[in-house]
């Protein structure tokens, strides 16, 4: 009886093993393909950086932009002063 309890726990770690190598192997496949996809994203990001640093180089193209901007805003701000203004004498 002895021999068949040895028998059942030997079965049962070689089962276990099997299940955590089979584990490793997924652990180590998405390893793999975040590792990938990290990668990507990095030189995505990269790549953004480079943009905005070469557009900041051209200060005076962004303060045009900040110039217009601005108008906007303001008369957008007045456009909305002029639609929801009281009517005088109400």
């Amino acid at each position: 009886m002895e021999n068949t309890e040895q028998g059942k726990a030997e079965k049962a770690f070689k089962n276990f093993g099997k299940r955590l190598d089979d584990f490793m192997v997924e652990v180590n496949e998405a390893s793999d393909h975040l590792q990938k996809e990290f990668k990507s994203r990095f030189e995505e990001l990269k790549e953004s950086a480079e943009e905005l640093k070469k557009q900041a180089k051209d200060k005076e193209r962004w303060k045009e932009v900040e110039v217009s901007l601005k108008k906007a805003g303001e008369q957008l701000n007045n456009a909305f002063k002029a639609a929801f203004k009281k009517k005088e004498g109400q």
